[in-house]
């Protein structure tokens, strides 16, 4: 038994990209997507995933990369932008019965237990699965041959002892901002402002409203708490047009 207390599974991906020889493309776009599951209780290699990726950025391959990796160019031509890709490879681990709530949040970077057991140096894997006494198989930056001797160094590593934890992880998200909180301001009771009321509703104290034209005098007879209330407002006010500015003042 190879038990892993903390894990279940394993999903071993090396993803190839863009690239040029003695130079930096950027940005880098996936254009194979390789996964391979590994149980961590037997070790077993349980099931692949690959598809293909079309960049967007630099969708004509260099021709070291196409060296480098063994992709040709119609089989970027064919293949998925990247959320498709990522949607397929939801459905696979899902037809594993495998849930991920947050895509690659934490990581095992299996260079660091494979140093513990074999120590520091600079190896490519190629050369990590020869140390480690495996035979390689199939072709050196083909991301699917990448991946399955990946995980069969893993449960090499696994077999030997070596501690399994995560070594990376994304920071959590944003907590959403606060909604505001509402601020009622109670109503102001009415002021009086010593203004009283002539002969059809006008104002007798001069007081003007923005258009320059004696204040209005009304009371409010919408139902509501403010029924029977007494206001004044533009003194240019006809039945038709309303009041022509938006002078409003409340009476005691």
């Amino acid at each position: 038994m190879l038990r892993v207390r903390e894990f279940d599974h394993f999903v071993v991906i090396d993803f190839e990209a863009t690239c040029e020889k003695d130079s930096r493309i950027y940005p880098q776009e996936i254009i194979e997507f390789p996964a391979v599951l590994v149980d961590a209780a037997t070790g077993a290699l349980l099931s692949s995933f690959r598809t293909y990726v079309k960049p967007r950025h630099h969708p004509q391959l260099t021709s070291f990369c196409s060296e480098l990796t063994g992709i040709q160019q119609q089989q970027v031509d064919g293949g998925v932008d990247l959320a498709t890709a990522l949607g397929m490879h939801d459905s696979w681990l899902a037809s594993a019965c495998i849930s991920k709530p947050r895509y690659f949040d934490q990581w095992v970077n299996l260079r660091i237990p494979f140093e513990a057991v074999f120590g520091a140096g600079r190896r490519n894997l190629q050369e990590a699965v020869r140390e480690a006494g495996l035979q390689w198989d199939g072709r050196l930056h083909c991301g699917l041959d990448d991946a399955c001797n990946t995980a069969r160094l893993l449960v090499e590593l696994m077999r030997r002892g070596a501690s399994i934890s995560i070594t990376g992880s994304l920071p959590p998200p944003p907590l959403p901002a606060p909604e505001p909180e509402l601020q009622f301001q109670a109503q102001m009771a009415p002021v009086n402002r010593n203004i009283s009321w002539c002969t059809g509703g006008v104002a007798t104290t001069g007081v003007c409203c923005y258009c320059g034209l004696p204040i209005r005098g009304d009371i409010v007879t919408t139902p509501g708490p403010m029924q029977g209330r007494f206001f004044f407002s533009c003194g240019n006010w006809s039945p038709i047009l309303g009041p022509m500015c938006n002078f409003f003042l409340w009476a005691a």
